[in-house]
């Protein structure tokens, strides 16, 4: 057939749909729908964006002069870092904790379950403010804490009230209080792991706490990052309320020292919600990252990477 024939018939049957010379389909050429309702709501909100922005930009009350200036300032660079181990200690004893109560609620010992359950009832029924006041209200209650046999020999004898443990009563509230809900997140994670997973481990000669640490919990973790990663996030926020003890040497606590003597608390609470902004973002992008790699296998999706490695396969198969 000449090629000007060849050409007009391969040109018609693509115009019909059906297939082209070498039999594959002609692929459809897709026009997306239009949208202008989309464009114009992102301009009126662009537009309100910009409005707010020139207004606090002009506005003198911001004191923009004096955010640059503390924005960098070594206390508020202290504080923020003070702000972290708060965070990451409250976070670690909260996560070991909340694990054992979750343990305790799903077991077959009713004494456990009912003292996880009154754990739980307590730490979760009262705000955490309130118990941040009591941790600080310690000293008061008890002057020294002493460990020995009751009317008899003390081993070991603390005096509490010239300790200066702001910080370690502020890691035991924030991660007792946290605790309670990471029970519960753990709790659930435990509770989407299949019956059959549980009973295959038993039928393999594992006890219980054996088949909780060995086959549960590592396939709980899908279920137990994501909330975790927002506990984190807000046990980060949480840290402002420390100030109930008191301790001001937390990130927000400098930042109300530096304001209570300069008398201008907007920048100041600015330059607070910056160093927050911050590490959420840097903590957020981590949370990303935990979530990707307990997730592989959860998804029937092939990355990049498996789907090179399969066209690799097929091609060594079709050489042999």
């Amino acid at each position: 057939m000449p090629a000007s024939d060849s050409a007009t018939a391969s040109g018609d049957t693509g115009r019909g749909g059906e297939a082209t010379t070498s039999g594959e389909p002609v692929p459809i050429k897709a026009i997306p729908l239009r949208r202008p309702g989309r464009w114009v709501a992102a301009a009126i909100i662009l537009g309100l964006v910009g409005l707010f922005v020139y207004g606090a930009a002009t506005n003198p009350a911001y004191n923009w002069d004096t955010y640059g200036k503390y924005l960098f300032d070594e206390r508020i660079g202290r504080g923020a870092l003070v702000t972290l181990e708060l965070t990451v200690l409250s976070m670690v004893l909260a996560i070991a904790l909340g694990t054992l109560l979750a343990v305790m609620r799903l077991s077959p010992n009713p004494i456990l379950r009912s003292v996880a359950w009154v754990y739980l009832w307590i730490f979760r029924g009262t705000p955490v403010f309130v118990q941040l006041v009591f941790w600080g209200l310690v000293p008061s209650l008890y002057k020294t804490i002493a460990l020995g046999i009751p009317f008899g020999p003390q081993f070991v004898q603390f005096d509490v009230q010239h300790m200066q443990a702001a910080f370690a009563f502020a890691v035991l509230g924030l991660g007792l209080n946290e605790a309670a809900y990471m029970a519960e997140i753990v709790r659930a994670g435990i509770n989407s792991v299949g019956e059959g997973q549980r009973e295959a481990s038993v039928a393999l000669g594992m006890s219980w706490s054996q088949t909780m640490r060995r086959t549960v919990l590592p396939q709980a973790m899908r279920v137990i990052i994501p909330p975790t990663g927002n506990e984190i996030i807000g046990m980060l926020k949480t840290t402002s309320l420390v100030s109930a003890l008191p301790l001001t040497t937390d990130l927000y606590g400098r930042a109300r020292d530096i304001y209570g003597v300069n008398f201008q608390p907007i920048p100041l609470l600015l330059v607070t919600a910056t160093w927050y902004l911050v590490i959420t973002s840097v903590l957020m992008v981590g949370q990303y990252y935990l979530e990707r790699h307990y997730s592989r296998g959860a998804s029937r999706q092939l990355t990049a990477k498996q789907l090179q490695e399969l066209a690799d396969a097929q091609t060594i198969v079709k050489a042999k």
